[in-house]
């Protein structure tokens, strides 16, 4: 496998992202869209999720297909997010017919960032038009780190972020990955700067410094509180699936998240992924094809968490230090 041209989910043909946040808040919001609605599925394992509209991506549920799906800061008042997308699809004239209405389907998950140092001081909401200029701005190219969802990410050790990685399978399909990293665990190995997701480095796509020399084996302490946490992801690619087997591709996504953060799906994290699939390539070994997808999205997700880290930047009045001001050169 080697990661595709950007590097980016955005290499899955179709889809696109944007990102908008505000530095005041210290929070924003990251949605993913395509140039068509697309099969999708969900799969949560921490304990203390945020969630919208998740339910109806059961493999029995009615809609098959969504027009877009974010992921916010600002715990449970981020899920304000999803009207502002929504109105912005609703006026492209993007949704599930209903008669003479159109109704856009747009799930999505939130972090917890009330408490990392930006003004929450407000009255009216401020998601809504976040969510609505983060799926304006939507693009095959988008930035890294601090920004959108990830701009007031957290973790156990250092600044959080979003954060983004791919693959082509030597089939063809292309597995990708997206990521808020806001977690209760670390995503570097003690107080060393190696990543846990070292292992699957692709090249130097965060810093290239290899395992760390030591593996501490000391149960770890959480420094934050019920619900203070969450990593949400998405996982992707043009493979053709149903929403089954989108389903499976999600819940072996979350192999990367353990492989890239310990420790990860605690009881005071809302970990969660969702997967997407365009349906652009056909599958010419189904059995073969979905263990190499399912696998192909964990290492992409472990990926995009080191990533998410590594490329975090600091701001005035951060509480954590970014990866590069701790140990950047």
């Amino acid at each position: 496998m080697r990661p595709g041209p950007r590097n980016l989910i955005t290499d899955v043909a179709g889809l696109r992202v944007g990102n908008a946040d505000d530095a005041r808040l210290r929070s924003g919001v990251t949605v993913l869209t395509a140039d068509r609605p697309f099969v999708a599925s969900v799969h949560v394992m921490g304990g203390a999720p945020g969630t919208r509209e998740t339910d109806l991506l059961a493999p029995d549920t009615l809609v098959q297909e969504v027009d877009a799906i974010f992921l916010s800061g600002g715990s449970a008042f981020g899920l304000d997010a999803g009207t502002g997308v929504m109105a912005g699809l609703r006026a492209m004239g993007r949704g599930y017919a209903v008669g003479p209405a159109r109704v856009p389907i747009v799930p999505g998950a939130i972090v917890f960032d009330l408490l990392n140092g930006g003004q929450k001081d407000w009255t009216d909401s401020p998601y809504p038009a976040l969510g609505r200029a983060a799926l304006e701005t939507a693009s095959t190219d988008f930035l890294l780190g601090t920004v959108g969802a990830g701009f007031g990410a957290l973790t156990g050790s250092l600044k959080g972020g979003l954060g983004s990685a791919s693959c082509i399978l030597p089939s063809g399909i292309i597995v990708s990955a997206l990521v808020v990293v806001n977690a209760l665990g670390q995503a570097t190995v003690g107080d060393a700067p190696h990543f846990w997701a070292a292992p699957w480095e692709e090249g130097s796509e965060f810093g290239g410094l290899g395992p760390a020399p030591r593996t501490p084996h000391d149960a770890p302490l959480p420094r934050k509180r019920m619900g203070e946490a969450t990593t949400i992801a998405i996982v992707a690619t043009d493979a053709t699936l149903t929403k089954t087997q989108a389903h499976r591709m999600a819940v072996a996504a979350h192999d990367g998240m353990a492989r890239a953060l310990a420790p990860s799906h605690t009881p005071l994290d809302g970990d969660l992924v969702f997967s997407v699939a365009t349906g652009e390539k056909p599958m010419a070994d189904p059995l073969t094809d979905t263990f190499l997808i399912g696998h192909a999205a964990a290492t992409c997700l472990a990926r995009a968490i080191a990533r998410a880290v590594y490329l975090a930047r600091s701001e005035p009045g951060d509480l954590q230090h970014s990866w590069q001001s701790r140990f950047g050169r």
